[in-house]
C-alpha cells in the first residue's frame, strides 16, 4: 500500500506541473498589426489582380471574438460584421482617408475553445483583390468586435505601396 502512495505522488509530482495555467487576459480584445504583403494574381473571373493579404494578431480574454452565420445578411448593415477597416491614401506625406465603393467590413467566423481556459489568441489573414490600383501608397487601420460588443484598441499597417505594380 505504501509502494502504491509513493507511485501515486510521483505520477502527480509528475503531472501537475504539465497542467497549463488559465491565462488572464482583459475581456476587451487585442490587435496587433504583423505584415502586409502583394503579389500579382489572377481573380476567380481570369483578371489579372493585385493579391493583398493583412495579417495581425488577436488576443481576447472572454473568448467571444467571431460571428455564426446570419440566416440573411444585409448588405452595408455593420452588426453583421466584426472586423473594420478604413483606407487611407498618401498625398504629399499626408494620409488621407479613401471613400471606397464598398465598405472594408469582414466577419471573423465563430470561434470557441474547448475546457476551462475561454482565452483566444492567434493570428488572422484577410485578403484583398485590387482590380485598379489610383494610389501609389496606401495604409489601413483595422479594429475587431466582439460578441459582446467590445471594440478592441485599433492598429495601423506600414505603408503599402504600389509604384512597382503600376503600369
Amino acid at each position: 500500500m505504501r509502494r502504491l502512495k509513493i507511485i501515486l505522488i510521483l505520477i502527480l509530482a509528475v503531472l501537475l506541473p504539465g497542467c497549463p495555467d488559465v491565462q488572464q487576459l482583459p475581456d476587451i480584445p487585442y490587435v496587433e498589426f504583423k505584415d502586409f504583403t502583394l503579389e500579382e494574381s489572377v481573380d476567380n473571373l481570369g483578371n489579372e489582380i493585385i493579391a493583398g493579404e493583412l495579417l495581425f494578431f488577436f488576443q481576447d480574454g472572454d473568448g467571444d471574438v467571431g460571428l455564426n452565420e446570419p440566416d440573411t445578411i444585409f448588405p452595408g448593415d455593420s452588426s453583421q460584421y466584426n472586423l473594420f477597416l478604413t483606407m487611407f491614401k498618401k498625398e504629399n506625406q499626408e494620409y488621407i482617408e479613401v471613400d471606397v465603393k464598398a465598405p472594408l467590413y469582414y466577419r471573423i467566423p465563430f470561434i470557441e475553445r474547448e475546457g476551462q481556459n475561454k482565452t483566444l489568441q492567434g493570428e488572422i489573414e484577410v485578403t484583398f483583390e485590387y482590380l485598379t490600383i489610383d494610389y501609389d501608397t496606401i495604409r489601413y487601420t483595422f479594429y475587431i468586435v466582439d460578441r459582446e460588443e467590445h471594440k478592441s484598441n485599433t492598429d495601423t499597417t506600414f505603408d503599402i505601396s504600389f509604384s512597382e505594380y503600376r503600369k
